[in-house]
């Protein structure tokens, strides 16, 4: 499995990508959505909205079951991934690139330092 080296990770699955302008992508991780199988809907709509660190700011819908998307940092939620309502499949087929899921604005920069590197992250699913 891939776990791209400049991104971080949490324990919940989700990883982020820090964009260096007080921006960062959030989706879920290779491994999250081989778990989960084939994914049929993404719903977000927090749009606007503040999420606290470790709160859920959407759902991920799979053939069998809906898992939550918890936020990785403070943040506020600027963008959803368009293309997923129509091909919610781009989870599954680019997890790290097509299939991001939100653009938030980062509200304490400090947080990021406290997620998991790749090499952490792969320990934890190993």
């Amino acid at each position: 499995m891939n776990y791209p080296q400049e991104l971080k990770y949490t324990k919940d699955h989700e990883w982020i990508r820090d964009n260096g302008d007080g921006t960062a992508t959030i989706g879920i991780t290779e491994f999250a959505q081989s778990e989960l199988g084939d994914i049929v809907y993404v719903d977000i709509d927090t749009v606007g909205e503040n999420v606290n660190k470790d709160a859920t700011f959407g759902t991920v819908e799979a053939v069998k079951t809906v898992s939550d998307l918890f936020m990785p940092v403070d943040a506020e939620v600027l963008e959803i991934n368009p293309a997923l309502d129509a091909q919610p499949e781009l989870v599954n087929e680019d997890p790290y690139g097509d299939g991001w899921m939100v653009k938030i604005k980062v509200v304490d920069a400090g947080q990021l330092s406290e997620l998991l590197s790749a090499d952490e992250y792969q320990d934890i699913i190993a």
